[in-house]
């Protein structure tokens, strides 16, 4: 039995095209729900081992995804969604078709950017300092922005911003501004990703 491998959900026209997809398909391509389309190539299980490789795979998909047309937008998949047949997704594209919407309108026309601040080692900064600093010169840019995790003792601060397209070159100019200022910490600037932070979809695969 061939299941779906789903990357995530758009309300654009239907596309199908050729690339590296995860499980080592070559085709993705859509399937539809009224107005909702998921984001689909074909695969041979509905637990899929994320991989270092499949994951990157993922990744490329829906990035290749918001470069078509002049842009599209969708709402991304967490890694692993699987579903056994066209017709437990449409289900699921049924159920959660409000949220999808939401989150549409939420993220149309945006990308996340990703920015980590990095002390140099033995270092002493004022991390209040530089996150106000920081927030004070982004914020204004950004749509949003969420904190992540902190996970080493270095980080002064890691955060994931939603951006309009349009706003991409200020805030990369902004960014570029502040590394000019702090010559004691490194900035680790990321992106353009799907923006997995600002959206909060939960569906369950099937299994």
């Amino acid at each position: 039995m061939t299941n779906r491998y789903v990357y995530g959900v758009m309300t654009d026209e239907p596309i199908e095209f050729e690339t590296d997809a995860v499980g080592g398909e070559t085709q993705v391509y859509t399937i539809s729900h009224r107005r909702l389309s998921a984001v689909v190539s074909d695969i041979d299980t509905t637990d899929p081992e994320e991989t270092d490789e499949d994951a990157q795979r993922h990744d490329d998909v829906l990035r290749e995804i918001m470069d078509r047309d002049g842009g599209r937008t969708i709402v991304p998949m967490q890694f692993g969604m699987a579903f056994e047949s066209d017709r437990a997704l449409k289900n699921v594209l049924r159920g959660a078709r409000p949220a999808f919407r939401r989150a549409i309108n939420d993220i149309e026309g945006r990308i996340e950017l990703g920015l980590k601040v990095v002390r140099e080692e033995d270092a002493d900064v004022d991390a209040d300092a530089i996150e106000e600093a920081v927030a004070d010169t982004l914020e204004p840019i950004a749509a949003q922005s969420v904190p992540n995790d902190l996970f080493s003792d270095r980080l002064v601060l890691n955060r994931s911003y939603l951006v309009e397209c349009d706003e991409r070159e200020a805030f990369d100019d902004a960014v570029a501004e502040l590394e000019e200022t702090y010559d004691d910490l490194i900035f680790r600037y990321t992106g353009p990703f799907a923006p997995y932070s600002f959206v909060d979809v939960k569906i369950g695969a099937q299994r």
